[in-house]
């Protein structure tokens, strides 16, 4: 398999351990995790597969090291790359922006590159995500506040998939 990059924001750790299961889960010969904080151009030229990953912060924001890398996203070309996303969210208090974070990653990518590794929203309560499209959720969702227990299981059904779609 082609190596992998897995570009994350994590303010509270959680986006970084959920980056580190998903490496762990490709194996660390392929994956190579990078804190969006300190990425480049030249780091998202490196790979042909590409995973970015955000929390949600406030009303529908990105993390906020996101909100400055997407400057460096916008520039880069993504034309033959394959992208997947995944974003954490908390689905009992913020019910009306859950999981906005990829949503706004997605509007920004999704025409300058190929998207993979839709989820299926089905185990979740909220009213309102901008990271759902035609039905599904356009990366893997985790939700560390209030469904820890179903982490591991979803990251790992979540990458054996991609691991069909990364070829």
């Amino acid at each position: 398999m082609k190596k992998i990059g897995i570009f994350y924001g994590s303010s509270t750790g959680n986006t970084e351990k959920i980056a580190d299961l998903i490496k762990n889960a490709f194996g660390e010969d392929v994956a190579t995790t990078i804190n969006v904080e300190d990425a480049s151009l030249k780091d998202l030229d490196k790979f042909p597969y590409l995973i970015f990953g955000t929390s949600t912060w406030g009303i529908g924001d990105m993390q906020d090291d996101w909100e400055d890398f997407m400057e460096v996203v916008e520039k880069a070309d993504l034309k033959g790359k394959k992208v997947a996303l995944f974003g954490l969210g908390d689905q009992e208090i913020y019910t009306d922006s859950f999981a906005d974070g990829i949503g706004k990653i997605y509007e920004k990518i999704a025409k300058k590159t190929t998207v993979i590794g839709a989820w299926p929203n089905e185990g979740y309560l909220f009213d309102e995500s901008e990271a759902l499209k035609k039905g599904k959720f356009v990366g893997l969702i985790i939700d560390e506040d209030n469904q820890t227990k179903l982490t591991v299981e979803r990251v790992t059904k979540w990458v054996e998939g991609l691991k069909k779609e990364f070829v």
